[in-house]
């Protein structure tokens, strides 16, 4: 089975236990704007392995175990391009003052991703760069230059200076970049070819202003348009191509993107469950799994769903389809929204797959025997959607 694939017959089904010197002020009456991206998928394999899930793992309980070296995770979909409009004007910082307190990103940081988009949207109109990518990745990246308890100090300089971030996949391996730096953790090659000052001085690879330059160099190179989403994933890569790397910016712009383009704040339990489950992004699946946590290597798609809303402080039932039969449902008509359980199968039969709903068309899950926590497109043509379920009504 490839990223994207429907979720199998019964997806290995559970049993029921077990702001700088340059910062400007911009009128912004968010409009939002969503480059609406066809479902774009990469087909590389999920697993160290062949990706591909016979039948009898699809419709049976497993008779031995699921593998216990985690997988690879594959590039993902290109996210909601939320743009910051050109105006200057009161309203853009509290905007973003109030976007930055709904999604914990620190407003200094918030400030220096959106400087640089708007700096970079005047230069290379082309690209469509939306400061949701560029603080996914600085979420990924440094989460937001707090890593190790540091901060971005209003000079935008990170305190202390972040070296290289140690970041492994769950199978242990090492997936930093050597030498990367700063709260961008951008790589000693990328910061020499595109640095950036966003003031009069010395481009300082530990200044979030600078580096948020630099990484939207990187990701307009070649004449990208970002908006495109092979382009997009080009762009990220650039930056960095680990798929675990590429699969959490992923969520987290698609996440930014989707409470950015609100104006109300997201609701919380949502967004903790939503948040819960990037964190997981790698994790492989385990028929039956409740999580490392609870002692298990990973997850199986109903204790990926029940974690990440007991993470928010509420209970849902063990399985897929208790879950469908127990949660708020969310009518035929209307769209999901982010943290809203998403469900395949048949609902007088069986329920057989949950995911998260994470914002433009996408889902996290833990899909099947042998692959990853995962970000994937939520619908295909002839799937088994069943409709969404809203735990936090």
């Amino acid at each position: 089975m490839t990223l994207g694939d429907e979720p199998p017959a019964t997806s290995g089904e559970e049993p029921a236990t077990k702001p700088g010197p340059r910062r400007r002020t911009m009128f912004v009456a968010v409009l939002a704007a969503v480059a609406a991206i066809a479902a774009f998928v990469v087909a590389l394999q999920l697993t160290p392995g062949d990706d591909k899930v016979g039948a009898a793992a699809m419709t049976e309980q497993p008779t031995t175990s699921p593998p216990t070296t985690a997988p690879t995770t594959a590039p993902p979909s290109s996210p909601a391009q939320t743009r910051v409009p050109e105006e200057t004007g009161p309203r853009f910082e509290a905007w973003v003052d109030d976007v930055a307190r709904w999604l914990d990103i620190p407003q200094r940081a918030m400030h220096a991703y959106a400087a640089a988009t708007v700096e970079l949207g005047e230069q290379r109109p082309d690209c469509n760069l939306s400061w949701v990518t560029l603080a996914g990745i600085g979420k990924t990246a440094s989460d937001h230059g707090r890593e190790g308890g540091g901060e971005i100090g209003e000079d935008g300089k990170a305190a202390p200076a972040i070296g290289t971030i140690e970041l492994r996949d769950f199978g242990g391996n090492v997936i930093s970049i050597d030498g990367a730096a700063g709260p961008m953790q951008l790589s000693p090659a990328l910061w020499d070819t595109w640095q950036r000052n966003a003031t009069d001085g010395t481009p300082d690879i530990q200044n979030l202003d600078d580096a948020a330059l630099a990484t939207g160099e990187a990701l307009c190179a070649d004449g990208r348009d970002l908006a495109d989403g092979e382009q997009w994933l080009a762009g990220v890569s650039a930056v960095h191509d680990a798929p675990l790397f590429l699969h959490r910016v992923l969520a987290t712009a698609n996440v930014y993107g989707t409470v950015g383009m609100s104006e109300q704040p997201p609701d919380e339990a949502a967004l903790t469950a939503v948040s819960f489950a990037i964190e997981k992004i790698g994790l492989p699946y385990e028929w039956g799994g409740n999580g490392n946590e609870k002692g298990d290597i990973g997850f199986d798609c109903s204790g990926l769903t029940t974690a990440a809303y007991a993470q928010a402080g509420l209970t849902l039932q063990r399985t897929a389809h208790w879950q469908y039969t127990s949660v708020p449902l969310v009518p035929a008509d209307e769209d999901p929204m982010l943290g809203d359980l998403i469900f395949f199968g048949d609902p007088a039969t069986k329920i057989h797959h949950v995911g998260i709903y994470i914002g433009n068309q996408q889902m996290i899950d833990a899909p099947t025997f042998g692959q990853a926590v995962q970000v994937h497109d939520y619908r295909k043509p002839g799937d088994s959607y069943a409709g969404a379920g809203r735990p936090s009504t």
